[in-house]
């Protein structure tokens, strides 16, 4: 999905094309975002603004998204977008945007703001695993590659099958964020055949190995995204990682 297997994670009212042009050089990919598209998420998201939380609110999230992607065209990494809905039309638009240009969209089914849940986005989809399939089968069918963010620890939901699900829907990748269980990256690769992000303390060569013993295709970077130093950690460890081929177990035991 991406060289080298180092993500930028999107980080609310940030993560904008200038964020992912100053880690470039160390990623493989770059999430844009989050950003919400359809009425109910965008009220949702003046409310977390009004709140005191950064948030991207342009006037046409699609064309902000399009004009983004533009921005990254010639960028040594493949980009991505983040995005938080409760309906389908503006989705379908911006995964049209995203297959024109190579990206993937990234539905987010991870933020907890109460206001975004309530708007029937973020982890509120992992609690309706068929309206997010319906998401998944939406953005795939405009021909985008599609992953799916998603939060570990919420005792009602269980990833593995969520990842079922999207796989079935016509996902390519699940993000996670392990929320401190590294253990659940393990559940969720061997659950289905999606290339596996994991989120969360990436951090320095400890971190990725553990992430990349349990299973995981890539790590992402959170908030430390824009500090070179802990990129280049990451990167030069992923890089020693796969170059020495570790088989690994599930278990998280590389032999």
């Amino acid at each position: 999905m991406f060289e080298p297997r180092v993500a930028l994670a999107s980080l609310s009212g940030r993560s904008d094309a200038a964020w992912a042009r100053a880690g470039e050089s160390f990623a493989g990919a770059a999430f844009l975002g989050g950003i919400a598209l359809d009425d109910p998420t965008r009220e949702a998201a003046r409310r977390l603004v009004a709140r005191d939380r950064d948030e991207f609110l342009p006037d046409d999230p699609v064309a902000f998204v399009a004009d983004q992607l533009d921005d990254l065209a010639d960028a040594d990494l493949r980009p991505g977008v983040n995005v938080r809905t409760s309906s389908l039309g503006p989705l379908r638009a911006v995964a049209r945007a995203c297959a024109d240009r190579g990206a993937v969209l990234e539905l987010n089914a991870h933020c907890r703001q109460d206001e975004m849940c309530a708007a029937g986005a973020g982890e509120a989809l992992l609690r309706d695993p068929d309206r997010l399939a319906e998401q998944v089968r939406a953005a795939a069918a405009e021909g985008a590659a599609v992953s799916v963010k998603v939060r570990a620890e919420l005792p009602d939901v269980a990833l593995p099958a969520v990842a079922r699900t999207i796989a079935d829907a016509g996902a390519d990748a699940v993000h996670v964020d392990a929320m401190d269980s590294e253990g659940v990256v393990a559940e969720v690769a061997d659950a289905a055949d999606l290339f596996v992000i994991a989120n969360n303390g990436v951090r320095d060569e400890a971190t990725v190995r553990e992430y990349l013993a349990c299973g995981a295709d890539a790590v992402s970077v959170g908030r430390p995204s824009d500090d070179p130093r802990v990129l280049r950690r990451v990167r030069a460890a992923t890089a020693s990682w796969f170059a020495d081929e570790r088989p690994v177990d599930r278990e998280g035991v590389a032999p």
